[in-house]
C-alpha cells in the first residue's frame, strides 16, 4: 500500500474553501479530464454515497466510483475511489491558520491491482504523490483566482 500526507495553504476563509471544495460542479475546473458526474444514489452526502465519476486520460475514458465515507466539511471529507487497477482512500482536513487563510491537509492511501498497475506502483510510487498534489495546486488555483483546468 502507498500511504502520503500533503498540505497546501490557500488565501481564502476555511468556510468560502470547504463550500468550493464540496461543491461537485466545481470539480470540471480543478480536476483535468473530467468528463461526467453521475450520482448513482440520493446525492444527501451521506456515507456510502456512490458518485460515478468519467475522465478522459489521453485517448481512453476511464470510470472511477467515488464513495463517501465521511462528510463533515471542514473537519472531514473522506472517501474511497475505485477505478481499475486501482482503489484510493482521500482524506481531506481544512484547518483555519488565519482569517483569510487555510491549510488543507490530505491524507492518502492506494493500492493497485492488475499487473500494469502493480509495476506502476511498485516503479513509481510517487506518481501518486505527484498527481495528488498537482490536483491541490489546480483547487488552490482554481479557488484564489478563477482558474479552470479546462482553457490549459
Amino acid at each position: 500500500m502507498i500511504q502520503y500526507t500533503l498540505e497546501i495553504l490557500i488565501d481564502l476563509p476555511r468556510d468560502k474553501v470547504c463550500e468550493l471544495f464540496v461543491d461537485p460542479n466545481n470539480l470540471y475546473f480543478w480536476q483535468p479530464g473530467l468528463l461526467s458526474i453521475e450520482p448513482l444514489d440520493g446525492g444527501t452526502n451521506q456515507p456510502g454515497e456512490k458518485t460515478r465519476l468519467l475522465y478522459l486520460h489521453g485517448k481512453r475514458e476511464v470510470e472511477m466510483i467515488e464513495t463517501l465515507k465521511v462528510f463533515s466539511p471542514p473537519k472531514e471529507f473522506t472517501a474511497t475511489f475505485e477505478a481499475k487497477g486501482m482503489w484510493m482512500e482521500v482524506e481531506n482536513h481544512f484547518q483555519k491558520t488565519g482569517p483569510n487563510q487555510t491549510k488543507w491537509i490530505s491524507n492518502n492511501k492506494a493500492q493497485t491491482s492488475g499487473f500494469m498497475m502493480k509495476v506502476i506502483g511498485l516503479l513509481m510510487p510517487g506518481c501518486f504523490k505527484k498527481q495528488s498534489f498537482l490536483y491541490m495546486e489546480y483547487f488552490k488555483a482554481f479557488s484564489e483566482d478563477g482558474a479552470d483546468v479546462r482553457e490549459k
